[in-house]
């Protein structure tokens, strides 16, 4: 499964370029809301030490690492949300993704001037978040008529089904008035499933990400802790991302950039942290394939069984699967290969039942 990022932000957050640093990217500010045209969109290769590791003792054929998907919309500014037109369009690119990615304007600059002529990270995710918050009111109110004049129309399973979806709308969207996103409410797994194919915006994680400049560095930490420490919302994460000197290092090469990295005194780059916040607040782990052929990362949700995890690779091997072989990867490097992984006992065979554990090196035995 390919992890999923829309970027949203108010106009003059610089969100672009961030975009661009993320994904090595030059595109330009999108306009496609009074325009009509294209969101930014591009995929990136999940960094991934171990894959290089791997590749080091089994010398495969190729290398592969995990996708993440970013999709780069329009600036929103205020209203946006109550503005039918642009919410349908908003909605048609952003409401598939797994994970938003709120960029904040931290930095000043007097060439570009805010919206709200003061820098106010707080203020600006509140206003952001009330905007998403009047999206998803639209959608459920427009679904909450729908399902009232419908239901007295029909009957037996179809009903029953409408029923419960209505139920658990008329459930949330008090919520919704009152503040609370999705995302902040304990669902059943029943509410879960009668709303899941709306995709609303306030029900997905989101990462604020306070873009800053050179300037702010030394202090991002603080930044990061004062705008957390004020945040209400739960499955909610916040970072500091330098937007300009990122997009800058990603015209360097992996040695200059490693430099520049420390004499910034950043440990890593945005991309890294960006998704690794988001595989943290989506749960996502990866497991390993090796061998001469190939050496692979494949994204799962935590706690997946061995038998799901295979039918990641190919669903033959879910529906085949007879029992998988693993061994962690510190231990794979420890023995220096399989067969020397097998003589100390650290490589395994695991029943469908096993939960593959981040890191886990597996190879999946299975019935044609």
């Amino acid at each position: 499964m390919a992890l999923t990022l829309g970027i949203i932000g108010l106009s003059k957050s610089g969100k672009t370029t961030v975009f661009n640093a993320l994904t090595r990217s030059e595109a330009q500010t999108s306009a496609y809301a009074n325009s009509g045209s294209e969101p930014n969109m591009a995929m990136v290769k999940v960094p991934d030490e171990r894959l290089d590791t791997l590749a080091a003792i089994f010398s495969p054929k190729r290398v592969v690492q995990a996708d993440v998907q970013y999709t780069d919309v329009a600036g929103l500014s205020k209203g946006a949300g109550k503005n039918e037109s642009f919410s349908r369009q908003f909605l048609n690119y952003i409401s598939k993704v797994d994970t938003l990615v709120h960029v904040v304007r931290a930095f000043s600059n007097a060439d570009v001037p805010h919206p709200e002529e003061t820098i106010n990270p707080l203020r600006d995710v509140e206003t952001l978040e009330l905007e998403i918050t009047f999206s998803d009111m639209a959608v459920m109110e427009k679904r909450i008529t729908k399902l009232r004049e419908g239901i007295a129309k029909i009957k037996g399973p179809e009903r029953e089904v409408n029923e419960r979806e209505l139920a658990v709308l008329e459930r949330l969207l008090p919520e919704l008035e009152a503040g609370k996103p999705i995302r902040d409410l304990d669902l059943s797994e029943d509410e879960e499933r009668a709303i899941r194919n709306f995709q609303f915006l306030t029900a997905k994680p989101m990462l604020v990400l306070l873009n800053i400049d050179e300037s702010q560095l030394a202090e991002s930490e603080r930044l990061i802790a004062e705008v957390r420490a004020k945040l209400p919302f739960k499955n909610t994460e916040v970072a500091a991302i330098a937007g300009q000197i990122e997009m800058e290092l990603t015209q360097l090469s992996d040695e200059d950039a490693a430099v520049f990295l420390s004499e910034y005194g950043l440990k890593q780059s945005g991309l890294n942290r960006v998704i690794g916040l988001s595989y943290k607040l989506l749960g996502l782990i990866s497991f390993l394939t090796a061998g001469a052929d190939e050496c692979r990362a494949w994204t799962i949700r935590n706690n997946t069984n061995a038998q799901k995890a295979a039918g990641t690779i190919h669903s033959d091997l879910e529906r085949g699967f007879i029992r998988a072989q693993v061994v962690s990867f510190d231990d794979l490097v420890a023995a220096g290969s399989l067969a020397e992984a097998r003589k100390r006992g650290t490589l395994r065979s695991e029943g469908k039942t096993y939960l593959v554990k981040d890191g886990d090196v597996i190879e999946v035995l299975f019935n044609v």
